[in-house]
């Protein structure tokens, strides 16, 4: 579950005002809105990956506001996949839990589990140069629930994939969501991905979350939020740092 109470973020010239909503445990809660309305500030502002000025978070009832983005039981899966170039498909699931320095039998067996239910068990000791579009995708959702977090948050982790890739995924990460119970945060700007995979539909304007509802169109829209400004990017940082600090 996750709860987020009057969450602001400023940046620059770009502030994320007073955002407010709640998923309950399990929920598939897709961001849409126009580039530069704050998604991804509001995607790494829970991962801890964003400093915030005033609100909390809150998952699975505990305050995580304070907290590193490593102990917030999250996955983060950013934009591509961004996996790291020199290390093999088994190392870069294994991350998360190499970096808690967990023994090595658990460490290879999550690798070995995960690398079955994501269909990648043949590309283990490939390194990510070659891998198809889909395949680095199924790499780095399994980097991602490698730790057992409780929440995923994926930032358009299917812009750069072509149609079928696309299906196939949506299915794929519809159905390792729910074998996990994880409640997931995912940004798009496709229609069709959020109406495939999303239980609640979160839309955005000017640094806030204009409607909530379980319809791509909002036709029954709640006001929840406000915000003015325009979104930078500012304090994107490293992939690297990015993925080591949410996972680890």
């Amino acid at each position: 579950m996750i709860v987020v109470e009057d969450l602001t973020v400023h940046l620059g010239s770009f502030t994320l005002q007073n955002v407010s909503f709640s998923l309950d445990a399990g929920d598939y809660g897709i961001l849409m809105g126009r580039t530069g309305v704050g998604k991804t500030t509001l995607l790494e502002s829970l991962c801890g990956l964003k400093p915030i000025s005033s609100g909390r978070i809150l998952i699975n009832g505990t305050d995580v506001t304070g907290l590193k983005p490593g102990a917030r039981g999250i996955g983060f899966v950013p934009q591509e996949g961004a996996l790291f170039r020199s290390m093999s498909v088994r190392d870069q699931i294994g991350f998360a839990l190499q970096i808690r320095r967990r023994p090595r039998r658990e460490v290879e067996d999550r690798v070995k589990e995960l690398a079955g239910l994501l269909g990648i068990a043949t590309l283990l000791d490939r390194g990510p140069v070659g891998l198809s579009g889909g395949e680095r995708q199924r790499v780095a959702l399994g980097r991602a629930l490698a730790a057992r977090p409780g929440v995923l948050c994926l930032d358009e982790p299917f812009s750069a994939l072509d149609e079928d890739t696309r299906s196939e995924m949506y299915d794929l990460v519809k159905s390792v969501t729910r074998q996990h119970g994880l409640t997931t945060v995912h940004i798009t700007h496709s229609r069709s991905e959020a109406e495939h995979l999303g239980d609640c539909i979160l839309r955005m304007r000017d640094g806030g979350i204009e409607r909530i509802g379980s319809e791509v169109s909002g036709k029954t829209p709640e006001a929840v939020g406000t915000g003015l400004g325009k979104d930078t990017g500012a304090a994107e940082g490293q992939v690297a740092d990015v993925v080591s600090e949410c996972e680890g």
